[in-house]
């Protein structure tokens, strides 16, 4: 099963955080990602810039706008996501909860929907990475 890990940080959450602390934090995640993807769990993982460049489109009943920023109901802030393979939600939960970025973040962890073509069974294409 394919799972989304958002990761979500309260505003401040790196206040007081040294820019060693900040370099230590970038190495170790690049090694949990390299360690995720040699043992064929990480299939995509990226940092985002902070919310502050986002640009959301709306669309729905109206017709289609754009606004500045997520700014949503919330104060926390989509930092980042990885793309995890795992056999079930316990192992995706294992996966991630060890992650150093939990010194920092919250991470919703969220499977994703397969689907096929209702009239042809052709499914979504495949990650290309």
């Amino acid at each position: 099963m394919k799972f989304m890990c958002l990761v979500y940080f309260e505003p401040g959450a790196f206040d007081g955080a040294t820019e060693a602390e900040l370099t230590k934090l970038t190495d170790d995640t690049i090694v949990e990602d390299n360690e995720l993807r040699a043992s064929g769990h990480l299939l995509l993982g990226q940092p985002l810039q902070g919310p502050e460049t986002a640009v959301t489109i709306h669309g729905g009943r109206r017709a289609a706008a754009q606004t500045d920023g997520p700014f949503l109901e919330s104060k926390e802030w989509l930092g980042g996501f990885t793309l995890i393979e795992a056999k079930d939600m316990a192992e995706a939960i294992a996966l991630t909860k060890v992650s150093p970025i939990m010194k920092y973040a919250s991470i919703e962890i969220r499977p994703t929907l397969e689907q096929t073509h209702s009239e042809t069974g052709q499914a979504r294409p495949a990650l290309e990475v």
